[in-house]
């Protein structure tokens, strides 16, 4: 064996021993990403079917539900949670509904959002539920704060708005993590020909971390009840959009097929509004 030869077998040697064989997972980064993507496309067709779920069912316009506004103006928090920085946002439950702000980057403890969430408040809920986020990157978003928050009953009986701050809870203790600022408004028992469209939060930007939510219309024009006579029809059921939906899988082939029929159907069969909302996904 001549003198390179050995030299090179020698240099392959020292490779392995020093550097060994790289371990299982090293550099995961593009299957994290592919899992968040598949998170944020599970959540996406989950929220689709919501609405549509909720576009057949006249329960919304029943004359009992009342319109609730809710302020989030903003939060003083007493411990930043996060390495460098914290990211806060706010999850709303109404009754069975979800809502959420948008991210404040880089808010830390004194986090602002002046979001403005309009909702139908359920006969019988006098209470609304609140939780803080911190949002992450590469791990599951941590709740930080969260609190019952009863809706003063001076809103609820004379229609006044009110605006206070409330305790919040977490690691610290029971009303000991911080408060948030927060304006009810509540006009009762919208009448069915009266009422405007019910609204619901759907994803406008990334879905995992959940970075903004936009309101869109359940209703395009509010109808009865006794008008209500066949359930809507479904947008990927006519006969156009059998090549829409192709054209849509060929675009995007890392979408399951029925995430992209959800969120066509979402977008009333608008192919350009689609093709927005499916790249948003992929961010």
């Amino acid at each position: 064996m001549d003198t390179d030869a050995r030299a090179e077998l020698y240099e392959n040697w020292k490779k392995r021993a020093f550097v060994g064989p790289l371990p299982q997972g090293f550099l995961k980064l593009e299957d994290r990403n592919a899992q968040q993507q598949q998170e944020a496309a599970d959540q996406q067709a989950a929220l689709a079917l919501q609405q549509l779920q909720m576009q057949s069912t006249p329960m919304l316009h029943d004359p009992r539900m009342g319109k609730l506004s809710i302020t989030i103006a903003q939060a003083k928090l007493v411990k930043n949670y996060g390495m460098t920085r914290m990211d806060p946002y706010v999850r709303l439950r109404v009754g069975h509904a979800i809502y959420e702000t948008h991210t404040d980057s880089n808010g830390g403890k004194n986090p602002h959002w002046n979001k403005v969430i309009q909702c139908f408040l359920p006969p019988g809920v006098t209470q609304i539920y609140i939780e803080i986020y911190d949002e992450c990157s590469f791990v599951m978003d941590e709740l930080i704060a969260w609190g019952h928050i009863d809706i003063p009953p001076k809103v609820l009986q004379g229609g006044e708005t009110h605006e206070d701050w409330y305790m919040l809870s977490g690691k610290q203790g029971d009303n000991l993590e911080g408060m948030i600022n927060l304006v009810f408004s509540y006009t009762p028992k919208c009448h069915p020909y009266m009422a405007g469209p019910p609204v619901m939060m759907v994803p406008s930007a990334t879905m995992f971390g959940m970075t903004s939510y936009a309101p869109v219309n359940v209703y395009t024009t509010p109808q009865p009840v006794a008008a209500v006579t066949a359930p809507p029809v479904v947008p990927s059921s006519l006969p156009n959009a059998e090549v829409e939906l192709k054209q849509l899988e060929e675009m995007f082939p890392n979408i399951d097929k029925e995430v992209i029929k959800s969120v066509y159907d979402v977008n009333n069969g608008k192919k350009d509004i689609t093709i927005n909302s499916l790249l948003q996904m992929c961010e």
